[in-house]
């Protein structure tokens, strides 16, 4: 039977991504497909396809080939009902230096149409669970380059969207902050949110991720959870699962 528009039994459908620049190809016939209610990780080294395949989820980006759905929706041709169900922190932070945190957080969800009614507890909620409700009365160009990644995840998170992307969301944060985000991800899975995260934090990807997907070369080399992919590389973490299947670490330069 064929799926009706906006309906879906997983949360995201890649199928046969395909993304060249030239006569470079950055993702080479990607297939996967992500349950509801689950933290997935995308890992690879640097220049292997992940921020490419993420660009393409949101629509930043248009393949070259494929198709993608984002909770039904085609992100082709159906690329504002998607986007209305998903929350993005980009690798690199977009946030305003001269608005505080919370404005910057608030402005967003004013954006995104957030209610009134809504918008000022949800801001305080969120800033709350990441660990930034104390700071987000300065102005975000006092920050700290973890602190700006926080106010990312935080915009992100105000809507309160189905599907959530994080594309290295704890770079040059602490371990405090790391562990309030990685806290706040466990609780949105444990709500039903969809959450897909790159990272190269191993230990993160150990301790978040439901499922992960290794990809090289743009293409999937691995789909496993941790502990099914430690077992079957009889290895001890996922840093020597990924060597064994890239021959390098994940934090070396490609």
């Amino acid at each position: 039977m064929q799926r009706e528009i906006g309906q879906a039994t997983t949360a995201i459908d890649i199928e046969g991504l395909t993304k060249d620049y030239g006569d470079v190809r950055a993702v080479d016939g990607l297939t996967l497909s992500i349950p509801y209610a689950e933290v997935f990780g995308l890992l690879g080294p640097n220049g292997s396809g992940k921020t490419t395949t993420i660009n393409c989820l949101t629509g930043i980006l248009n393949p070259t080939c494929g198709t993608i759905r984002v909770g039904g929706f085609d992100v082709r041709t159906q690329g504002e009902e998607a986007r209305r169900i998903m929350g993005v922190s980009p690798q690199e932070t977009a946030v305003y230096q001269y608005l505080t945190g919370k404005e910057n957080v608030k402005l967003f969800g004013e954006l995104y149409s957030v209610s009134k009614g809504t918008l000022g507890p949800r801001v305080d909620y969120v800033l709350e669970k990441v660990g930034l409700l104390e700071e987000s009365g300065r102005r975000v160009g006092k920050y700290s380059g973890g602190m700006k990644r926080i106010v990312s995840i935080a915009m992100a998170l105000v809507t309160d969207p189905k599907i959530v992307l994080l594309d290295e969301p704890t770079v040059g944060m602490d371990p405090q902050a790391r562990r309030s985000v990685w806290d706040f991800v466990s609780e949105l899975r444990d709500k039903g949110k969809t959450i897909v995260l790159t990272t190269h934090y191993m230990e993160e990807a150990a301790e978040l991720c439901d499922e992960v997907g290794v990809i090289d070369h743009g293409r999937l080399i691995a789909l496993g959870s941790p502990t099914d992919l430690k077992e079957k590389y009889h290895a001890h973490d996922l840093e020597d699962v990924f060597i064994q299947l890239t021959g390098r670490r994940i934090r070396e330069e490609t």
